[in-house]
């Protein structure tokens, strides 16, 4: 009996999943959390590189016989992975920037709390509203587009079939310059509704000076802000929505840009 019975191919092959199927995780808004243990991420990693290698396997993969070559490949699987991946994050960083928005301008960027996700010191409301484009992601089954996005890369672009060209580079940088504009959208009910309200205390002030306008602002800027925060959200859900209707044709023309 054989001690190791599988071919070293689909050994290098399997490997080669993984790196993707990795990287996509990794960068994979909920599966990146410092709170799920490490084990759990491997053991995913590893279900879900069994599942894509028959998908995977049907492809004439080019696997070189160089260490050289072999860098290459984990090389480009990387980069597929990555771009995967960052096309799905841009939204919830959108989200992120415009809670973080809608916090300093409600007030509460002084009282900072620690995002467990990610580990890292965020407004309230950033973090909430994360929170809440994540549970809408879910609930959408937009984790079953993203798998379907990932079986279908293994038939865009083939283990060692990636090509680097200037056009998805280009529509990369892009689509990162889009997370500025997404957040104003998402944040822009509580943007325009403070910004009046500061328009508003100011015009009381001059007509009133003896008025503590400081007293009177801050409360009904949390109680205004917090209202208007909700409507925000209501976007966030319109966006979610549409973002995942667009999210399979985006994946695989981004994909289809890097074939060979």
């Amino acid at each position: 009996m054989e001690l190791f019975p599988w071919p070293w191919r689909d050994v290098e092959i399997f490997l080669l999943i993984l790196v993707r199927v990795g990287m996509v995780l990794f960068l994979f808004p909920f599966f990146s959390s410092r709170l799920i243990p490490l084990q759990c991420k491997a053991g995913l990693c590893l279900l879900l590189t069994a599942l894509f290698f028959p998908v995977a396997a049907l492809g004439d993969a080019r696997l070189p016989s160089s260490a050289a070559g072999l860098l290459r490949l984990i090389l480009s699987e990387l980069a597929v992975g990555m771009v995967l991946g960052f096309l799905v994050q841009i939204f919830f960083e959108a989200v992120s920037m415009m809670g973080q928005v809608a916090g300093f301008q409600t007030g509460f960027s002084i009282t900072n709390i620690m995002d467990p996700q990610n580990g890292v010191q965020v407004s309230v409301l950033s973090n909430m509203a994360s929170l809440v484009a994540l549970a809408l992601f879910l609930a959408l089954d937009g984790h079953h587009f993203f798998l379907r996005a990932i079986q279908e890369s293994y038939e865009i672009v083939p283990v060692g079939g990636l090509v680097l060209k200037e056009e998805p580079l280009l529509d990369l940088m892009n689509r990162a310059g889009e997370i500025f504009v997404l957040s104003i959208k998402m944040g822009a009910p509580v943007i325009v509704g403070l910004l009046f309200l500061q328009a508003a205390l100011g015009l009381v002030s001059k007509a009133i000076p003896q008025m503590n306008v400081m007293i009177v602002a801050f409360p009904l800027q949390i109680v205004l802000g917090l209202f208007f925060f909700g409507i925000s959200l209501k976007v966030v859900q319109m966006l979610t929505e549409r973002y995942l209707a667009t999210l399979g044709p985006l994946l695989m023309n981004t994909l289809a840009w890097m074939k060979g």
